[in-house]
């Protein structure tokens, strides 16, 4: 289950342009990322059989938390069986924009990772988890305790900034315009985000501005 969720983690950052295979991407590149989308499946696959493992001959109590888990093992094993029909990047594109793709991403996700939050939360929310509104706490979450106090005071800081933020902008007059674009100098701005005031007002465009492809050249 380690090594499997090691290599989802490393395979997770090769795979990235599997929600790209519509844009016109050219077949070698579609070829790779359908291949790693597909060894992918591999660990995904021990992770499901290592679950079903973990219960199988056990004394199982069906409460509120196995439920969820139950449920989330079933709807994450379906969405995985849709989502590899969804590697293929020829598959991809003839069912992009479809109900098929809703349904695998519903049942992964709302269906299937939410129901193991819920299977969580409802086992940790007793007596296990941090107790709430209570003026102590065990010494176990010490640490964690000292961190999370250590976070607050710099959301302090962040938020008297934020307001300090807001009172000069506010003060500072409504007709107050900002430097245009700094790189306007040395060369002609080519984009339309550099060719209207900043901060640039409501409605500046009706529709899009048709763009040509131009090459500028910095010295």
């Amino acid at each position: 289950m380690v090594y499997a969720m090691i290599s989802i983690g490393v395979l997770g950052f090769l795979v990235w342009a599997h929600h790209m295979f519509t844009m016109g991407l050219d077949v070698d590149t579609r070829a790779y990322f359908t291949a790693a989308t597909i060894i992918i499946a591999v660990p995904t696959g021990i992770k499901n059989f290592s679950w079903i493992a973990t219960m199988w001959g056990g004394s199982i109590q069906y409460k509120t938390p196995m439920l969820f888990a139950v449920g989330f093992i079933f709807l994450f094993t379906i969405g995985g069986l849709i989502g590899i029909v969804l590697e293929n990047s020829g598959l991809d594109i003839a069912l992009h924009d479809t109900y098929y793709v809703v349904a695998y991403f519903h049942y992964v996700l709302s269906m299937g990772a939410v129901f193991a939050l819920f299977a969580g939360f409802h086992y940790w929310v007793g007596p296990s988890g941090m107790p709430h509104r209570i003026p102590d706490y065990p010494d176990a979450y010490a640490g964690w305790n000292a961190l999370i106090s250590f976070g607050s005071y710099i959301s302090v800081v962040g938020i008297c900034r934020f307001f300090m933020v807001v009172t000069i902008t506010s003060s500072s007059g409504k007709n107050k315009r900002y430097a245009p674009s700094p790189w306007a100098i040395e060369q002609n701005p080519t984009t339309p985000e550099w060719m209207v005031q900043s901060p640039p007002a409501f409605h500046t465009f009706g529709e899009l501005p048709a763009i040509k492809e131009t090459k500028s050249y910095v010295k």
